[in-house]
């Protein structure tokens, strides 16, 4: 559990980030009542390389693994959401510790993926022990 409470600030800080640029794609998205990425047109931004394609493929990944069946046990639907939604967290942090430089964010990355699987651990361990 000692682990699982230090990993909070940093899951917290990854929720943030991603509440953050979720809201600077969707005002620049809604920008002049349109959105710029449904076509109209506009042709797709190029990719930034390698970094940009790997966090793209695992939050299509995630987003896709996240749409659950769901069973009306909110216990059990949220256990089932979040064990792809802490994957994607964990493939992220891959993703940086492969092409990222920055030695702070790196040992964030590690304490990411330590955490994340512990709490995925547990959640498939209650999702058996719980019959689902």
């Amino acid at each position: 559990m000692n682990r699982t409470v230090k990993a909070w600030p940093a899951a917290a800080a990854l929720i943030t980030i991603a509440a953050g640029i979720g809201m600077a794609q969707m005002d620049h998205s809604q920008h002049g009542g349109h959105d710029a990425h449904a076509g109209h047109g506009a042709m797709p931004t190029a990719s930034t390389g390698p970094a940009e394609d790997a966090f793209r493929a695992v939050n299509d990944a995630m987003h896709a693994d996240m749409d659950i069946a769901y069973s009306g046990n909110a216990d059990a639907d949220f256990i089932r959401g979040m064990i792809p939604h802490h994957e994607g967290a964990v493939a992220m942090a891959q993703v940086v510790l492969e092409h990222g430089t920055d030695a702070e964010v790196q040992e964030l990355a590690q304490q990411i993926i330590a955490a994340q699987e512990t709490e995925i651990a547990w959640m498939r361990d209650w999702l058996a022990k719980n019959g689902f």
